[in-house]
C-alpha cells in the first residue's frame, strides 16, 4: 500500500504522529496489508511572491517507525504553479482524460487565473493553455525520498530487496537532502 499523504493538524501533541501511524498499521494488518511505501519530498516550495508554502521534509516520521530508507526516487521535472503547489502528472492526467477528481485540478487552475473549460473543448488543449495562462513553470526535482515500512507482526518480511542488497531492520540513517537550484 502507498501512503501518499500523512498530515496531522498543529493541535496534535508531540509524538502523536508515531502513535497514530502505529494505530494505522494495526488496522492495516487486520485488512491483510503487509507493508507501506511512503515518500518524503525534501524540496521547500515557494509561491510566485517568494512566500514559503511548504518546508519540505526528509521522512522523520517514517524513520521513527523503523521504515527502511530505499533511496531517492527518479529525478523528474515538475510543474510548479504560482501558489507553490506542484501539479503532478496524475492530476494532469485526470484533467486530460476527464477522470474522477479532475474537477479539483480544474478549479485550482481557474482560481489561479485560467479560463474555464468550455463545453466541447479538448481537455488536453485546455490544460496546456491553462498552465500558460496561470504562469506555471517547470522545476527540476532530484527525486523524493522513498521509505518502505513493515506492518508490525508480519513474519514474511524480506531481508533483501531486489537490486538493493541486504537491509538491516534497525532504524535507517537520516538521508542526505539535495537542494534544487
Amino acid at each position: 500500500m502507498e501512503c501518499s499523504r500523512f498530515v496531522l493538524v498543529d493541535e496534535v501533541p508531540a509524538n502523536a504522529e508515531s502513535w497514530f501511524l502505529a494505530r494505522c498499521f494495526d488496522e492495516l494488518l487486520v485488512l491483510g496489508v503487509r507493508g507501506v511505501v511512503s515518500f518524503a519530498d525534501p524540496v521547500p516550495r515557494r509561491d510566485a511572491c517568494g512566500n514559503l508554502v511548504a518546508v519540505g521534509h526528509v521522512g522523520t516520521i517514517y524513520q521513527a517507525t523503523n521504515a527502511v530508507y530505499m533511496g531517492l526516487a527518479t529525478p523528474r521535472t515538475v510543474k510548479l504553479l504560482p501558489n507553490g503547489v506542484v501539479l503532478n502528472e496524475r492530476m494532469a492526467q485526470k484533467v486530460r482524460r476527464q477522470e474522477q477528481g479532475h474537477e479539483y485540478a480544474e478549479r485550482l487552475l481557474i482560481r489561479l487565473g485560467a479560463p474555464a473549460l468550455r463545453a466541447g473543448a479538448d481537455p488536453k488543449v485546455w490544460l496546456r493553455e491553462a498552465l500558460v495562462a496561470v504562469g506555471a513553470r517547470n522545476q527540476r526535482h532530484h527525486g523524493v525520498h522513498r521509505f518502505c515500512g513493515r506492518v508490525p507482526r508480519v513474519a514474511a518480511w524480506p531481508t533483501t530487496v531486489a537490486g538493493r542488497g541486504a537491509r538491516r531492520r534497525s532504524t535507517p540513517s537520516k538521508p542526505s537532502c539535495r537542494s534544487t537550484t
